[in-house]
């Protein structure tokens, strides 16, 4: 008996499992190991989309990679190189697993192209069809594991809180040389008067709180889904914003400039449609700035809220341009000025064709969207 209690008790000491019977247990069976799920990694091939030339080959591609995360990779194995027909000077891959395409070639010093940064980047599966979103996922698209995206430079970009201060700063600054009447305007004689008309003065009023609304909506109210635009197109938005700024600034403050035909009534009439049109605008954008998250692109159909500005949803779908041509009828009516009215037909029907492209892809994008709504005008366009 106490050979087996200093049995038992020598097998504890060493750390042996004991069963009831003093034997002994047998040690459990290993867990079996759980294999890990290969991953299908994807390879993207990138092709000029005019040339049909290899610009790049990136190796093991995530499949929930992004396009913009592709973007991004594409940047980086282009630091400052562009195509051509030569080979590509010998150098280490870099150490995020990207192949380079053969057509690659480092630019001479002084002769860089641009960087190929995301903004500039158009990645498309056609190469006349549309542009890839940045969010669409790789996985998703309508490719095999070797897909070929086709790639177009879209030119250099700048966002566009930067184009729309310089779009809206300048109708502001050159409004107001022509109220002050500096020199070299209307003649020595006229430099630096005032006029006798307070139109001419409610018109200027009128003309900076809109331009001033508009900046300040730039820095604290927009949300842009795109954060950039080509360059080449600010040129062509400051032309129509200041040249029709220093027209219709000309006429209004020139010194033989007369009054509206039924005067005080029609600058109040003028001036009631102006206010409330403003006013609408702005709740409008305010409307659509809390539909949409800061850094989001999520779009979600814009309903009326309860303020009574935002009704007008129930019956256009980009009420901000009805409210923004508003207000310059409701300009064009109290200075009685062609240049304005000009200015306001040109910005309907501008602004009418954006409405109706944001109308169409409201009408793709949401099953339920409602019916009733047209683009800028209730009930007819």
């Amino acid at each position: 008996m106490d050979i087996s209690l200093s049995l038992v008790t020598r097998d504890a000491s060493q750390g042996l499992s004991l069963s009831l019977n003093g034997l002994p247990r047998p040690p459990p069976p290993k867990a079996a190991k759980k294999h890990k799920k290969a991953v299908l990694f994807f390879e993207v091939e990138i092709l000029d989309a005019k040339t049909r030339e290899k610009l790049c080959f990136l190796d093991k591609v995530e499949p929930q990679a992004t396009i913009a995360e592709i973007k991004n990779l594409f940047t980086k194995t282009h630091p400052q190189w562009y195509p051509a027909r030569h080979p590509p000077p010998r150098a280490s891959p870099p150490p995020h697993r990207l192949g380079f395409g053969r057509k690659l070639v480092l630019c001479p010093a002084g002769l860089e192209d641009p960087q190929w940064y995301p903004a500039r980047q158009s990645l498309r599966l056609d190469p006349k069809g549309k542009s890839l979103k940045d969010e669409d996922v790789l996985q998703k698209l309508p490719v095999g594991t070797t897909a070929t995206l086709y790639f177009r430079d879209l030119g250099a970009q700048i966002s566009w809180v930067t184009v729309f201060l310089t779009e809206y700063a300048g109708p502001l600054f050159i409004y107001l040389l022509f109220y002050f009447r500096v020199p070299f305007i209307y003649g020595h004689k006229y430099d630096f008067t005032s006029s006798r008309h307070s139109v001419v003065h409610l018109a200027c009023i009128c003309h900076s709180f809109h331009y001033v609304k508009r900046l300040l909506e730039t820095l604290f109210v927009h949300r842009f889904s795109h954060g950039t635009m080509p360059l080449r197109n600010i040129f062509k938005n400051c032309t129509y914003y200041w040249g029709f700024a220093a027209w219709m600034a000309y006429y209004i403050n020139h010194p033989l400039y007369t009054p509206p035909t039924y005067g005080a009534q029609q600058v109040k009439l003028a001036l009631a449609i102006f206010v409330i049109c403003q006013l609408g605008n702005f709740s409008i954008h305010m409307a659509l700035r809390d539909l949409r998250p800061a850094g989001s692109k999520t779009r979600k159909i814009p309903y009326p809220t309860k303020n009574p500005f935002t009704w007008l949803f129930l019956l256009v779908s980009c009420p901000n341009y009805t409210y923004e041509v508003g207000s310059w009828i409701g300009f064009a009516i109290m200075t009685q000025c062609l240049p304005v009215a000009l200015f306001s037909l040109v910005g309907f029907t501008q602004m009418t064709i954006w409405a109706k492209g944001k109308h169409r892809s409201y009408l793709k994008e949401f099953r339920d969207y409602p019916p009733l709504r047209m683009p800028i005008v209730p009930f007819l366009l």
